[in-house]
């Protein structure tokens, strides 16, 4: 991995909140962006983090996919926004068309929003998975 970045996620929670954040890094040998997060995600902090690696410059103009790991994340989401997280893909293509996006998650209760972006891709693909091999082979697979 050529190059990375921890970047804080702001909390919006007064009581009880639990630090959350996303980083990420580039691989240059498979020019695959991989990002990580930790804490309960909500779909703010999906955006925001694209819109900061986008504004910065920090997604190379040959990244050939994307692996997005929320092992260490949990979605506390309405079940609905999994619709504004397929709009902000499609609003991108610039960034994410014709490219693949896996995810990858724990349990079963966080791989039903991924499950649901899928559904409603359009002009990019993504697929939910468990483990990062099975996600690398997807993403490294020919279109």
């Amino acid at each position: 991995m050529s190059q990375s970045d921890t970047i804080e996620l702001f909390c919006q929670q007064t009581k009880g909140c639990k630090t959350k954040y996303f980083d990420y890094s580039y691989d240059t040998n498979t020019d695959i962006l991989y990002k990580s997060y930790v804490g309960e995600i909500e779909y703010t902090d999906i955006a925001n983090s694209w819109d900061y690696a986008i504004e910065n410059n920090s997604i190379p103009s040959m990244v050939k996919g994307f692996i997005v790991d929320y092992r260490n994340a949990s979605f506390k989401m309405q079940r609905m926004e999994h619709q504004a997280i397929a709009k902000y893909y499609k609003d991108h293509l610039d960034i994410f068309g014709n490219k693949r996006i896996a995810v990858i998650t724990a349990t079963p209760k966080d791989t039903v929003i991924p499950i649901l972006v899928e559904t409603l891709d359009d002009g990019y693909m993504s697929k939910p998975f468990c483990t990062e091999e099975a996600a690398l082979a997807w993403v490294l697979r020919r279109l």
